[in-house]
């Protein structure tokens, strides 16, 4: 007996037709589809956010100053990471620690950045770039401003840097001592001794600037300072030995007390002259050397890697740009000073 066709109805009455979608039927599948495809375009960026937003990064930032002055810098470190997709609050957070110009608490603020397990650590001058390299040998370490780092040990070379640190610095070719000293002899001519007021934990070498005092016949007197309670005395000194002109050589004690240092260097009628902006804007004669902000606005273009996946011994250390030179015009007519010409055409402001 012959089995019965799959395409007859149950009764046996006929083939079954498939009936076809009608109108109506046909509209509602296009409406879910466009549905699904609208739920799917709205839920993309906001999986891409919430992948975003698991993916926050911890940057460590290791001052020497307090807050008020470094935020220039750490202002111009989050403009440049913003220019890369990085976004304090939405994928990086800040954890700043500054040392108040007392430079023993940068071990222990250091190693309180390590606890806290930060993905990079960004800092600038010498000292507090040797104390985050004790307290860690595997976060990747971003320099700001380091001063000669080969010298100083915290790098191999400045094209492989080998280890875990990496950044913005100027090497011993780009100190601006040397030049410091030829600017205070082009103003006074007949320069003969010069005060030299240094912070002893500056770091800074002085190959440069004791081979143009040779140079130009120049005799350095040097006055270290380490506390506040120094500098009274460091003037009394370099007044003492017939200085006629300043070079300050800066650290965090020095760059907290700049407005003390050029009411000083008037009142003693010193021009004086400093590598930071800051210094001219208070009162010093002149600044001439790298600015900071665009240092820190191009360091964050290493963390932003770093954060990527690059690898601090791969990424060479880069040097300043550009150097800035800031003239003080009533400094100089307090002095009494003609400031010439040729100095005044270099000048990238004079604040008058």
């Amino acid at each position: 007996m012959r089995a019965p066709h799959p395409a007859l109805s149950p009764e046996g009455q006929g083939v079954l037709e498939t009936p076809s979608p009608s109108l109506r039927e046909r509209a509602w599948v296009r409406v879910s589809l466009l549905a699904l495809l609208a739920i799917f375009l709205l839920a993309a960026p906001l999986a891409a956010e919430a992948q975003q937003a698991a993916n926050v990064y911890r940057i460590g930032f290791l001052g020497t100053t307090t807050a008020e002055p470094i935020a220039p810098l750490l202002g111009a470190l989050k403009d440049g990471l913003r220019t890369h997709g990085y976004v304090e609050g939405r994928n990086i957070v800040f954890e700043s620690r500054y040392a108040e110009g007392r430079l023993e608490r940068l071990p222990d603020l250091a190693a309180e950045l390590v606890s806290l397990r930060v993905d990079v650590i960004v800092t600038g001058a010498n000292p507090s770039i040797a104390a985050a390299n004790r307290a860690t040998a595997t976060i990747p370490i971003v320099m700001g401003n380091a001063v000669d780092p080969v010298r100083a040990g915290f790098v191999a070379s400045l094209g492989r840097p080998a280890g875990n640190i990496t950044g913005l610095s100027f090497d011993a070719s780009q100190n601006p001592l040397g030049k410091h000293l030829r600017m205070l002899k082009e103003i006074v001519p007949r320069l003969s001794r010069v005060g030299v007021l240094r912070q002893v934990e500056s770091g800074t070498s002085f190959a440069a600037l004791a081979a143009a005092a040779r140079k130009l016949s120049v005799t350095l007197e040097v006055a270290d300072i380490g506390t506040p309670d120094d500098f009274e005395g460091a003037f009394a000194t370099m007044i003492g030995k017939r200085a006629g002109a300043l070079i300050v050589v800066g650290g965090p004690l020095t760059y907290l007390r700049r407005q003390q240092i050029a009411d000083l260097a008037l009142k003693n009628r010193l021009p004086g002259i400093h590598s930071l902006r800051e210094y001219a804007q208070a009162g010093l004669l002149i600044s001439y050397g790298p600015n900071l902000p665009d240092l820190y606005r191009r360091a964050a273009g290493y963390v932003a890697k770093i954060l990527r996946g690059a690898k601090p011994a791969d990424l060479p250390v880069d040097q300043p740009a550009t150097f800035e030179l800031i003239i003080n015009l009533k400094t100089a007519k307090a002095l009494g000073l003609t400031i010439p010409q040729s100095l005044l055409a270099r000048a990238d402001e004079l604040i008058r």
